[in-house]
């Protein structure tokens, strides 16, 4: 595969798609034989569409080397594919006091476009904010990238959040919000939900906690 045009090995699945942690990012190396690895996120790696298969770079699985060289011509195309398609929504929550001014912050990344939001909401709760930010960030990824077939992973810091739409937690509190919530969701037969750590240096929920924070304080110095 390519990193910032540069041919590089990437650890994949068996169909040829590169495997990817809790944050969307891929193992890479430089060289195969190099002993320290880099974890680009996998919307900057791209095939190498324009070399004929006998050249294109080796990948790494395991402790078992599988070369792309190898793979049938049809399993490089939808693992090219499958990286063009795929859509990344990181979203969060903040709020100022619990309950006090809540904002949501949102980074859609969709093939080569990039699309972020920082919303105010009102009154209310971290984690009302945490909850609505992830349909508000599905509902901006659809601006980038038109219908919910696609494969789509949501990144976020929430918990509770990721507990109640993708685990079945059972909703104490917000009941009517998460009911709206799920039944808005079953129209993704392909989403993902990825929990991250927050304020851990996570490069988008950073900045999807600064949007969120921005959008508090720009409203308040607005009614001030």
């Amino acid at each position: 595969m390519l990193f910032k045009g540069q041919e590089v090995w990437v650890r994949t699945d068996e169909g040829g798609h590169p495997v990817l942690d809790g944050d969307g990012r891929a193992e890479m190396k430089y060289r195969e034989a190099d002993q320290r690895s880099y974890r680009p996120l996998a919307q900057n790696l791209a095939p190498v569409a324009s070399q004929p298969p006998e050249r294109l770079p080796s990948r790494v699985r395991g402790s078992s080397p599988a070369r792309l060289a190898q793979l049938p011509a049809s399993t490089a195309a939808r693992s090219a594919s499958a990286l063009a398609e795929m859509v990344h929504v990181w979203t969060d929550g903040a709020c100022s006091g619990n309950p006090g001014p809540m904002g949501i912050g949102i980074v859609v990344v969709a093939g080569g476009k990039r699309k972020e939001v920082g919303e105010f909401l009102g009154r209310g709760t971290n984690n009302i904010a945490e909850l609505v930010a992830i349909r508000r960030g599905l509902e901006v990824a659809l601006t980038l990238a038109p219908g919910t077939d696609r494969p789509i992973r949501v990144y976020s810091d929430s918990s509770y959040a990721i507990g109640l739409l993708a685990h079945g937690w059972k909703a104490k509190a917000n009941q009517a919000l998460v009911a709206e919530l799920r039944d808005f969701l079953r129209a993704y037969p392909r989403l993902q939900m990825v929990k991250v750590e927050g304020h851990a240096g996570v490069a988008e929920n950073e900045r999807c906690d600064v949007l969120a924070r921005q959008a508090i304080a720009q409203n308040r110095f607005a009614a001030s």
